[in-house]
């Protein structure tokens, strides 16, 4: 109250004094007269000038007796003497004039501060986003907040991750009611982490969480809390978490928690104690520092946990973690149904069939899927999306683009020819082997010649070392058909070795099945995501000696060489039907499978029950 009298003081006082201003102006014109040069000659003879002041263009002076309109002061413009006295002469009434200079005095003062300020306003725009932000406020968090109209992603918008599903609405739950959830003296988790391979969901579910809640939803990607600005991270950590307080219940949602919270001391004595460590070290501190009750879920994802300093992981901060990995086959015909609603579908589209063709795949593959296989249609002019456009889509995303302009030579082609068959003949020939889809020898991608697809029947998680081994028979098929066939090999199976060399270093590395290694693990596997204590400090040194190393390379070579024997063996027994079948394959480029399977008879071993 005390503030608003002073305010209403200093506006009775401005007003007084631009009102006696005003009324000084107004008097001030009122006494003053602007006469002609003559006149104020004529009144100089006549002597009723008291006193005047002589200036390079005007003459101001005062009258002795005030004007009978009650002026006192005059002003005048000066006239050249000899131009004056001849206009006196011939009795004309004369008067200087000269051009007023009032715009360019303007814009001399105009223009260099609007030039100043448009400069000032192009450079803050470039430093950081315009007036207003930028430098002005380097240290407000650039989450973009969406308020709980904004979202329109729920649940029945996520597919194929039921469990992630399940663990997520008692988020949900919590942020409804929060006082009926810690009734019995539970509390909900501060954070929780979204782990999972790319392109399977987490930014998705994050966001039907917020639109199942209706709260707002504070999302930021940890990357953008590192500037060039010692100290910005940190106060744009604490400023993202004095917003959601103000607005709570809210979520606040992290993407690639992997580029803020990288473990600390990950570089050895290099780069500690830097920019990204203290933003690290506040997000910390937020955690410890705010209290669930108040309806605030803070809610993260990356795809490499394995990275994270073990500080965020402990309980008290993200004390639950969510796997969002990618969907089996029922999760994968739920995603592909929720897709297809937005195409327009042929008949003979069956999701199952789909989903069996794309073992592997995530939701974002799935989506790009649907997408390929609708401008496939699109392209040919049809009025639907046929199971032809599926398999053309999986066989571009797979193989990657025909190119049906490289030409090979009729030597080329035909060893590409046998090299397919001998994969396909071989998958035929063992049991338990998924059956192959199509085989072409029409080049894709950047160097695939040719192509082998096979369709596996039944998501799998574990393999014997049989299956193993039967799986490199598969790979090494092509080379064991070029050296059945030619009695020579080619640069076409460089892939397929690299791929049976992982298996068999795995096999005697990994899986303990090397009888003279015995049932030892003496490497980890890298490439694994989901092992938090990993690449902590860089890749891990081998933990075994020179001997144990030459015995690996040993148990490897014979591993390799032992499944590439027993290839050729198998196709020497079948010499007969791969001369016919790559003779097939030569004519007509592209063999599906039905073909495939009247052309080798063998229907059971294409297809088997899942």
């Amino acid at each position: 109250m005390k503030t608003n009298a002073q305010f209403h003081i200093r506006y009775w006082i401005a007003a007084i004094v631009g009102l006696l201003l005003f009324q000084y102006l107004y008097t001030s014109s009122r006494q003053i007269t602007e006469i002609a040069y003559s006149e104020f000659e004529a009144y100089l003879r006549a002597g009723k000038i008291a006193e005047v002041a002589v200036s390079d263009n005007y003459l101001q002076g005062t009258f002795k007796t005030p004007l009978d309109t009650g002026q006192t002061m005059f002003v005048t413009t000066r006239v050249d003497p000899e131009f004056a006295r001849q206009l006196q002469e011939s009795g004309v009434r004369y008067a200087g004039r000269i051009e007023s200079n009032l715009i360019g005095n303007l814009l001399s003062w105009i223009l260099p501060v609007a030039l100043f300020f448009g400069v000032w306003y192009f450079m803050m725009k470039r430093v950081g986003g315009g007036v207003g932000g930028g430098l002005m406020q380097i240290g407000k968090s650039r989450a973009k907040v969406y308020v709980e109209t904004d979202i329109k992603v729920t649940f029945d918008d996520v597919a194929g991750v039921d469990e992630a599903e399940d663990e997520l609405r008692e988020i949900v739950e919590f942020l409804r009611n929060p006082e009926e959830y810690g009734r019995l003296g539970g509390r909900m988790p501060k954070g929780v982490l979204l782990v999972g391979p790319p392109g399977t969901g987490k930014t998705l579910i994050a966001r039907a969480v917020a639109g199942e809640a209706k709260v707002p939803f504070f999302s930021i990607s940890g990357s953008e809390f590192v500037e060039m600005f010692v100290g910005v991270g940190a106060a744009r950590v604490r400023d993202l978490f004095e917003q959601a307080r103000a607005k709570a219940p809210a979520i606040i949602f992290i993407d690639e928690l992997d580029a803020l919270g990288r473990a600390r001391g990950a570089a050895g004595m290099i780069g500690g104690h830097d920019e990204k460590e203290q933003t690290l070290n506040q997000l910390l501190v937020e955690l410890d520092g705010f209290d669930p009750s108040i309806g605030v879920v803070l809610l993260a994802a990356t795809n490499r946990p394995e990275i994270l300093d073990p500080a965020l992981l402990r309980a008290g901060r993200f004390d639950r973690q969510v796997l969002v990995d990618r969907p089996d086959k029922t999760g994968r015909i739920q995603i592909l149904r929720l897709h297809m609603k937005k195409a327009k579908l042929a008949t003979d589209v069956d999701p199952e069939q789909v989903a069996a063709l794309t073992p592997g795949f995530t939701g974002a593959d799935l989506a790009n899927l649907v997408n390929e296989a609708a401008l496939l249609a699109t392209r040919r002019k049809a009025d639907a999306v046929a199971m032809d456009d599926f398999n053309n889509a999986i066989e571009r995303i797979v193989a990657g683009l025909e190119k049906r302009n490289r030409l090979l030579n009729p030597k080329e082609r035909e060893v590409v020819a046998y090299h397919e068959m001998g994969h396909v003949l071989v998958a035929l020939s063992l049991p338990g082997v998924d059956p192959v889809h199509k085989v072409s020898i029409i080049p894709r991608g950047v160097g695939a010649l040719g192509y082998t697809i096979q369709r596996p029947t039944e998501d799998r998680f574990l393999m014997t070392r049989k299956e193993l081994e039967d799986k490199m028979a598969v790979l090494l098929g092509g080379r064991a058909a070029e050296w059945v066939v030619f009695h020579n090999l080619s640069t076409g199976a460089a892939d397929d070795l690299a791929k049976v060399t992982d298996i068999a270093r795995a096999m005697v590395t990994r899986y303990g099945m090397s009888e003279r290694l015995g049932h030892v693990a003496l490497e980890r596997d890298q490439r694994s995501y989901l092992t938090p204590e990993q690449f902590i400090g860089g890749p891990r040194p081998h933990e075994y000696g020179a001997h144990t190393a030459d015995t690996i390379d040993e148990e490897v070579r014979t591993t390799v060489q032992s499944a590439f024997e027993r290839t050729v063996a198998l196709l020497e027994a079948r010499r007969e039907l791969l001369e016919r079948s790559a003779r097939r394959l030569l004519e007509k480029e592209t063999l599906g499978e039905a073909e495939l399977r009247a052309l080798t008879g063998q229907p059971a071993a294409i297809t088997r029950p899942a």
